[in-house]
């Protein structure tokens, strides 16, 4: 391995507006090793990253590329100089074939027609030199999010890259599929590939690196071997304070079903059945996991349950009652309670204050409101209670909330929502975008409303949330149900052949 920098990144700077996403960033890639960007989201990664393969200018610094200071103005450009990025964002193309997307703006469109068999041949020669499994003529529309993202992967080596970027590539993987991609890289270095790896999840980085750089406020703050470092170490350094990676709980103690939906079936927007007879029960002082691969209907089900999305069939009941089709003002008049998966859409209203956002189901109800005048003193202390109570970094209550961090906005969706003192919790996506602190607190929060008798549906596709914080754990495919597993990491790989619809596995918990 060659002690020479492979890239080097010198004071680089960029501003949006007014946001600072890279603060002087320098660091150092080393060839042939896989070198994990760790950090929460809004830390800087990607945004550096992505300047690096010419898809946003720096302001200022430089970069420096086998020797050779470079400065792209496109991807292009940078997949000249083989360096290629694989987003969390798919860059493909759905109503074509892989080969169609591998050759678009590759040269004189007839010359790359006429080749065709070539491309095909080529990228079935590297599927098989990978194990990646890759069709050339397949439609991408057709394809899994797990396939998308060796589709995507392959694309990087089909244009022949030295060094590869994967951008939170094991988001939408099962943990099968994760385990595979990480060997992957494996891989690629012994083939004489260097890879980055961003991530925020610390137990693949500590699997795969050979150095770590943390990134917080757009800086790196630490590069380390990874031999001399941990979880509980690299942790700290994301956060500036010790974190407890396992959250001390008590054992469940269900009571009374609060919450059922029977043969649930709910359609997307394209008007396609989404989510198709899903039953459930959530009982009071228990948390409910809802596990799957994104776009797998948990978007459909959390907006049906909430009213934000017309129920085709079947019931939902709170406390007995039958709130089946009822719009978000009826329900949220009731003991229901909801954590987005969207907050800028469904969670808050981005120009105005935290005050006023977190009044927002009730501005018209006591202590806020008497005989339709606003209570401003009750209102401010309500939200003064709250940013102390969840740590919500701001000015003061009246600050708008869109200027605001997302982990912040979620801090205070998660504080509103509990504050309303519900019977039930609808979550979606608990700790996106939240820093490994942040999210340790909310999830100490959920444990708390769970022993003091609240019923909690959790939709995430976050295993370690799951495991963390619930008492079960259903599986969601296409749709259905497929399945109930206890929080037992020990089953991990059941879980994996239930999230990729392997409805063999004796997946019904006891």
């Amino acid at each position: 391995m060659s002690k020479l920098p492979f890239l080097r990144i010198d004071n680089i700077r960029k501003r949006f507006g007014s946001i600072v996403a890279s603060d002087g960033v320098s660091l150092e890639i080393t060839e042939g090793e896989i070198h994990s960007l760790l950090g929460e989201n809004g830390a800087g990664k990607s945004v550096l990253m992505s300047m690096i393969c010419g898809m946003v200018r720096p302001d200022e610094g430089e970069i420096v590329y086998k020797g050779q200071s470079v400065r792209f103005n496109s991807p292009r450009e940078a997949i000249r100089q083989r360096i290629g990025m694989v987003h969390q964002h798919f860059m493909l193309v759905p109503n074509l074939t892989v080969a169609e997307n591998y050759i678009l703006g590759q040269g004189s469109a007839l010359g790359v027609i006429n080749d065709m068999n070539k491309v095909h041949e080529t990228i079935r020669a590297l599927s098989d030199r990978y194990a990646l499994d890759v069709r050339p003529e397949a439609r991408i529309e057709d394809l899994s999010v797990g396939e998308q993202q060796r589709v995507e992967i392959l694309k990087a080596l089909f244009h022949g890259v030295d060094l590869l970027i994967l951008d939170e590539p094991t988001a939408v993987l099962t943990p099968q599929e994760t385990d595979r991609l990480l060997c992957l890289m494996g891989d690629l270095v012994k083939d004489g590939k260097t890879v980055v790896f961003i991530s925020h999840k610390l137990d693949e980085v500590m699997r795969v690196s050979n150095r770590i750089s943390v990134m917080r406020d757009g800086r790196v703050v630490h590069t380390i071997d990874a031999r001399e470092t941990n979880a509980r170490d690299l942790a700290r350094m994301m956060v500036g304070r010790d974190v407890r990676m396992e959250l001390p709980r008590s054992p469940s103690s269900p009571g009374r079903i609060v919450f059922s939906v029977e043969n649930l079936v709910c359609r997307g927007e394209a008007g396609l059945p989404a989510v198709r007879g899903v039953s459930l029960n959530v009982r009071a002082g228990e948390i409910v996991g809802i596990a799957g691969v994104s776009g797998n209907g948990q978007t459909e089900l959390s907006l049906g349950l909430s009213g934000l999305l017309p129920i085709s069939s079947g019931r939902v009941m709170l406390n007995g009652e039958d709130i089946t089709g009822l719009d978000p003002a009826r329900i949220n008049a009731r003991r229901f309670s909801h954590i987005p998966e969207d907050r800028h859409k469904h969670g808050i209203v981005m120009p105005l204050s935290l005050s006023e956002n977190t009044i927002l189901q009730r501005y018209d109800q006591k202590p806020f409101a008497t005989r339709g005048m606003l209570n401003r003193r009750a209102i401010g202390e309500q939200t003064r209670d709250l940013i102390k109570r969840f740590r919500v970094k701001c000015r003061d209550e009246d600050q708008p909330i869109g200027a605001l961090s997302g982990g912040n906005q979620q801090k205070l969706v998660v504080a509103r929502e509990l504050a309303r003192n519900p019977d039930f919790i609808l979550v979606n996506q608990l700790a996106r975008g939240i820093d490994i602190g942040a999210m340790e607190f909310v999830m100490e929060e959920m444990l708390k409303q769970r022993d003091n008798g609240r019923a909690i549906l959790l939709i995430s596709t976050e295993l370690e949330e799951l495991f963390a914080i619930c008492d079960r754990i259903l599986v969601m495919f296409h749709g259905e149900i497929l399945g109930e597993l206890p929080p037992d990491r020990s089953r991990l790989d059941e879980l994996g052949l239930l999230m990729a619809g392997n409805k063999e596995q004796p997946a019904l918990a006891g």
